[in-house]
């Protein structure tokens, strides 16, 4: 098969889930449903986050930061699978392609390198409760927050750069989106080696911390198991679960898809898994960090209440 010059300008076809058709009607209600509960719920946190001075602490600071993140981050492919869904347009320019794949990229590097600034927090929190306010000052926990970005923005252009390289033997992604594993599957020839240097990119980029942030909460369980108090055990079992939880869905989708062999990859599986991480995740996340948080809902009853009150 002859490679196709992407520098014609001719674009991609997103394949979507035009192989069922009989289930795209169901799953454009499905994810404009849940789009617009993401939209609803992550931007509650962040206003939360910033009206209610309970809450002006580093968890929530890293938090409402998450909830930015899960915003960008489904917004950056949503609207396009509702397009795809609904069969308007199937096509994406080769610009908006690389776009999308540099946003994506850099968001879902940025989340990953943000867990492990969350997980220190509880560590901190946890292991060194008498010292906690005094290293997560203000300045450390901008620079944390500001690091992350940097580092998953720094990662995606690498990347996004490395296989835009790679000679490309057809337009059409078997995919609602324009993802990393899909161009793989496309590419003709690797030249240079160019799969390897950027599956070691993506294990330090996601096996890494996903270690790191095991390593944390092996000494964060074992000072749990040391407090007497049980009301206090409790306590941190439920901050530290909340965001091991939030952990476990998104490492194990980004696992499975960013650090398995390429020619293992399903591209049917690997949409549905796609799926869980660009709709379902960013929605549990807030759904996760605030039933079980009196926090969170103390100050949403404030907020509710006050308003009501000015009404």
């Amino acid at each position: 098969m002859g490679s196709f010059n992407t520098s014609f300008g001719e674009g991609f076809i997103l394949v979507g889930f035009s192989d069922w058709p009989q289930l795209e009607t169901f799953l454009f209600a499905f994810i404009l449903i849940f789009y617009c509960l993401t939209l609803f719920s992550n931007t509650t946190i962040i206003a939360l986050s910033r009206l209610d001075h309970r809450l002006h602490t580093p968890m929530y600071f890293f938090l409402s930061h998450l909830s930015f993140l899960d915003l960008c981050f489904t917004t950056s492919t949503v609207p396009q699978l509702l397009i795809n869904l609904r069969g308007f347009d199937r096509t994406i320019t080769y610009g908006g392609c690389v776009a999308q794949l540099y946003t994506y990229l850099a968001l879902g590097s940025t989340e990953c390198m943000l867990l492990v600034v969350m997980a220190f927090d509880r560590y901190v929190a946890v292991c060194r409760p008498l010292h906690y306010m005094t290293i997560m000052h203000p300045c450390l926990c901008h620079t944390l927050a500001l690091s992350s970005w940097v580092g998953g923005f720094v990662n995606s252009m690498i990347q996004t750069s490395l296989v835009m390289t790679m000679p490309l033997c057809g337009r059409r992604l078997n995919h609602f989106f324009c993802e990393l594993p899909i161009f793989l599957k496309l590419a003709c020839e690797d030249p240079g080696g160019t799969e390897a240097k950027m599956f070691l990119a993506r294990v330090i980029v996601v096996a890494l911390p996903a270690a790191l942030i095991l390593g944390s909460y092996v000494h964060i369980a074992q000072a749990v198991l040391k407090i007497k108090s049980t009301a206090g055990r409790r306590k941190a079992f439920g901050t530290c679960g909340s965001h091991l939880l939030v952990v476990f869905l998104f490492y194990g989708s980004a696992i499975y898809t960013y650090l398995q062999p390429i020619h293992t990859y399903s591209e049917k599986e690997g949409k549905f898994v796609a799926l869980f991480y660009t709709i379902i995740t960013p929605i549990l996340n807030p759904l996760i960090y605030t039933l079980r948080n009196k926090d969170v809902k103390g100050a949403l009853w404030k907020v509710l209440r006050r308003g009501r009150d000015l009404g």
